[in-house]
């Protein structure tokens, strides 16, 4: 089992940056391939991006590539989302996820365990 938890969400202007951290419980954290996803009010859950177990390799969404960055850190059992020039339209309540045997990378359905979500507001 792992248990998430998401932290540094908040209210940033447009253009600015804040950095996401899910922090990791259990002993195979690095077991698991983890994703971010987000979600905006009435709209579906959306991928974010990826890591693999090892941390080398990441995969984003189109609308992220370039400004949101994912890394990890296996001993601290610690997963980072840094986003950057942030838009308005990347409000939406953030959330982490695990996936142990790895069948779809950008599919909220593959994830076996998610934390529970931190909000981040950005205002133009």
């Amino acid at each position: 089992q792992v248990q998430l938890v998401e932290s540094g969400g908040g209210l940033v202007q447009a253009g600015g940056s804040l950095r996401l951290s899910c922090a990791a419980s259990g002993r195979s954290f690095s077991n698991y391939a983890m994703g971010w996803f987000r979600q905006a009010p009435g709209k579906e859950r959306e991928f974010v991006g990826c890591i693999r177990r090892s941390g080398v390799n990441m995969y984003y969404a189109d609308s992220v590539k370039g400004r949101f960055t994912i890394s990890r850190d296996n001993a601290k059992n610690m997963v980072y989302l840094q986003m950057n020039s942030l838009k308005p339209e990347d409000t939406a309540v953030y959330y982490c996820a695990a996936q142990g045997t790895v069948v779809n990378w950008s599919s909220p359905a593959a994830y076996d365990y998610w934390g529970q979500g931190t909000q981040v507001t950005v205002s133009s």
